[in-house]
């Protein structure tokens, strides 16, 4: 975990005004770490204004952007006076290290992880507050998830199963995304913060290693974006690399063979312990489910884009020589 940056940019409502009335802490807190997506960031600040849900704070973490992040960050706070956003700033390091920095100057009592080039729909905050509001034994609220992409297509919906901690062990059934009462991050220490990658499975596996469970809503409320690259696509490709770290980083949750050979690829000897024949069979048929459902996703919406866009380039070309488009039927 991180100690929490110094010089934050407070919207008005935090700006502690002489004899000012106590601000009353928000029920959520959403965290928002950008590194070079200041010119996504609107959106995903545009969705959280849109929440039926009204008793939230926004807390944008700059991690060292070297585009306009901080500016676009501070004319969001200007532009809605009357809102809880705040700004922090810090050295670039990585998005785990921003999410705790974020987190550890939130005051809501449920904590909500946005990344910039994300969104969230509106009823998103409304219908995840009110499952951990009425069922104290439940910790994290998760959803399914609408996967789009910067071309205008129709979004995708992928749909995701119940919580079961057996199956969180074989892939990641939750999105960074869900809502989780703060005494969980607390309990856990945070993300790790020298994980490039599957940093949130890793999180997720934590959480059920302290005894935490969650819920899931079969709705698609958290919308992530699709760019074939990024973070996601990191984990995907190095896939066995990021099992290996995640079970060395809670061994009691895994068998002897599988800590055995998660050691063996952690200590370099990445050619064999990658090798089929090492791989004990759990991981390898986890991580064969985890790669054939991430590359199908991933190929779809390729397929989709492409589509989209030879769909494109006949309408212009029929425009250009002045011959109506036909509608589809």
């Amino acid at each position: 975990m991180t100690s929490t940056p110094s010089g934050p940019e407070r919207g008005p409502l935090e700006a502690g005004l002489p004899g000012a009335a106590p601000v009353r802490e928000p029920v959520v807190s959403v965290v928002i770490p950008c590194y070079d997506y200041g010119h996504y960031l609107p959106q995903a600040v545009e969705s959280v204004l849109a929440q039926t849900y009204p008793d939230w704070e926004l807390v944008v973490v700059d991690d060292g952007s070297p585009d306009d992040t901080a500016a676009v960050a501070q004319s969001l706070i200007a532009a809605h006076p009357g809102r809880r956003i705040r700004l922090l700033r810090q050295a670039n390091a990585g998005v785990s290290a921003a999410r705790n920095a974020g987190i550890a100057a939130a005051t809501g009592r449920y904590i909500l992880p946005l990344d910039a080039d994300d969104v969230i729909a509106p009823t998103m905050l409304e219908l995840t507050v009110a499952v951990l509001e009425q069922n104290p034994g439940i910790a994290i609220a998760s959803t399914d998830v609408s996967v789009f992409t910067d071309d205008d297509l129709p979004a995708q919906v992928l749909r995701l199963p119940d919580y079961d901690r057996d199956l969180l062990l074989r892939r990641l059934i939750m999105f960074y995304c869900s809502l989780y009462r703060r005494e969980v991050w607390q309990t856990v220490g945070g993300y790790v913060e020298d994980m490039r990658a599957g940093e949130d499975w890793d999180f997720w596996i934590a959480c059920a290693e302290h005894g935490f469970t969650a819920q899931h809503i079969p709705q698609p409320l958290f919308g992530a974006r699709n760019k074939d690259d990024g973070l996601h696509v990191e984990a995907a490709e190095n896939d066995l690399a990021v099992r290996a770290r995640i079970v060395a980083n809670h061994p009691g949750m895994f068998k002897p063979v599988t800590r055995a050979w998660a050691r063996a690829l952690l200590a370099q000897d990445e050619p064999e312990a990658l090798a089929d024949d090492r791989v004990p069979d759990d991981i390898l048929t986890r991580a064969a489910d985890m790669d054939s459902f991430l590359r199908v996703v991933m190929q779809l919406q390729r397929t989709a884009r492409l589509q989209h866009r030879h769909i494109q380039r006949l309408e212009e070309a029929l425009a250009g020589r002045g011959e109506p488009v036909p509608v589809p039927a």
